[in-house]
């Protein structure tokens, strides 16, 4: 089916208006560096794409869930075996509590190998007593704070996808090579969350299904050549921002001469890039991967509908998804409107919950951080409000880390204010750590059977 406009090209963009992007100081080096990535090998498959627009769109019609989840932004610093190895782990273990207490498959996207470049409401920020420009994400500058660091590098571009490419590496290997099989259930319970109450409940799950492949063995089944028992899909997202970079990373599939972005399998377009005539949509329209766009308080109906005719005129199912993040007022007064619209006009769309952005506060000592009371009930409010608009909903979209971080208020762990300050380690919004997520994952999997 037809995606792409006939008119567009990966470049055609660059005619539109396009929001948050950098300057780059010197046109010649970003020139070079796109010329650099037009030149590297793909990141990501046409087919592998397909495959994940074909399991959202089991998502679409109510038949499984999705779970997108990862870091805020990912760092060059940060950047090991250890920190890729436990992001994944906090994913398998809330994979499993939602498979398990849902009975239904569950569609793993993570926020990583890509997630480096970050919108910002203002260009500039002050650090201290100065006032610098703004931190973009490492794609596009350091985090440091002196004007040296914050200057745009687009050499930083070719940086981050060679990272991406080497966690994309890894990834493969863990979810391929034995790590992800679900005979070592028990091994991915991190060492900090284990005694916590939802790592306990986590424990008994994996004793219940090493019980249940036992009594599979005994009744003569053979588990060893069940690859859905050794093997697991994670997909890879990131937020389309910066459109050089994505521009860069485009390619044709030799199988279908279709174009796809080959920076990930899915790429998601920002609340405040989401404009229908702006560059994001432009460049997003031309492209054949299932993409998401995030919905907030002010989306009207009519502008959803609008971007349900640029980026999927042809209803295709499991290449769009809107992820709302309006807060729980907002939500219930705004997400009615969206659903009926979009529902009437028969669009297959996967609607998602991210109970994380509309949730941001700072503490009375300056510290962003967020509640995790608010999430889960942002997350409530959206599954009240999908069901009595007889719409299934489709799945959330958080951000975690599997480090045991204090960067979110409560949970049953109950991170109180005083204690953020003990491990923020976040580039730039507040995460959930590995006992926030597996407690959230067991709240959602409760909701999903009600």
């Amino acid at each position: 089916m037809a995606v792409t406009p006939a008119t567009w090209t990966p470049s055609s963009w660059r005619s539109h208006p396009a929001r948050h992007q950098p300057e780059w100081p010197d046109e010649a080096r970003a020139e070079a560096a796109l010329a650099q990535l037009k030149a590297m090998p793909p990141l990501v498959f046409a087919g592998e794409a397909r495959d994940l627009q074909s399991s959202l769109g089991e998502v679409a019609a109510g038949r499984a869930f999705l779970l997108q989840a990862g870091d805020c932004a990912e760092s060059f610093h940060d950047f090991s075996a250890v920190s890729i190895r436990e992001k994944l782990k906090i994913l398998l273990q809330m994979s499993v509590v939602l498979i398990y207490g849902s009975a239904l498959p569950l569609v793993k996207v993570g926020r990583i190998a890509g997630q480096f470049a970050k919108p910002r409401s203002t260009p500039t920020e002050r650090v201290g007593d100065t006032e610098l420009p703004s931190f973009l994400g490492h794609m596009v500058n350091d985090d440091a704070p002196t004007a040296e660091a914050r200057v745009a590098d687009p050499e930083r571009m070719v940086r981050a996808y060679h990272q991406s490419a080497a966690t994309l590496n890894l990834l493969r290997a863990f979810t391929k090579g034995g790590f992800a099989d679900l005979t070592q259930v028990q091994m991915w319970n991190q060492e900090f969350a284990a005694g916590a109450p939802e790592g306990q409940r986590y424990e008994a799950i994996a004793v219940e299904i090493e019980r249940a492949l036992g009594f599979m063995r005994a009744c003569g089944i053979d588990l060893v050549d069940s690859p859905q028992l050794h093997q697991v899909d994670v997909w890879t997202s990131h937020e389309g921002l910066l459109l050089d970079y994505e521009e860069g990373l485009t390619r044709t599939d030799s199988l279908t001469g279709d174009w796809y972005d080959c920076s990930a399998h899915m790429l998601w377009i920002g609340e405040r890039t989401r404009q229908a005539d702006g560059a994001h949509v432009e460049f997003f329209a031309g492209v054949h991967n299932p993409l998401g766009v995030k919905l907030g308080p002010s989306a009207t109906s009519e502008e959803a509908l609008e971007l349900c005719e640029r980026l999927n005129p042809a209803r295709i199912p499991g290449r769009l998804t809107f992820i709302v993040r309006m807060g729980v007022e907002r939500l219930a007064a705004t997400l009615p409107g969206l659903l009926r619209a979009v529902g009437e006009a028969e669009h297959p769309v996967v609607w998602a919950c991210d109970p994380m952005h509309a949730n941001v506060f700072r503490t009375s000592s300056g510290i962003k951080t967020r509640s995790f009371d608010a999430i889960m009930a942002e997350i409530e409010a959206f599954f009240e409000v999908c069901r009595a608009g007889g719409i299934w909903p489709g799945g959330v979209h958080l951000e975690f880390t599997g480090e045991d971080v204090t960067e979110c208020l409560g949970g049953s762990a109950a991170v109180l204010e005083e204690e953020l300050t003990a491990r923020y380690e976040s580039l730039c919004d507040p995460r959930l750590n590995a006992r926030q997520s597996l407690d959230l994952a067991f709240r959602v999997a409760e909701l999903m059977r009600t």
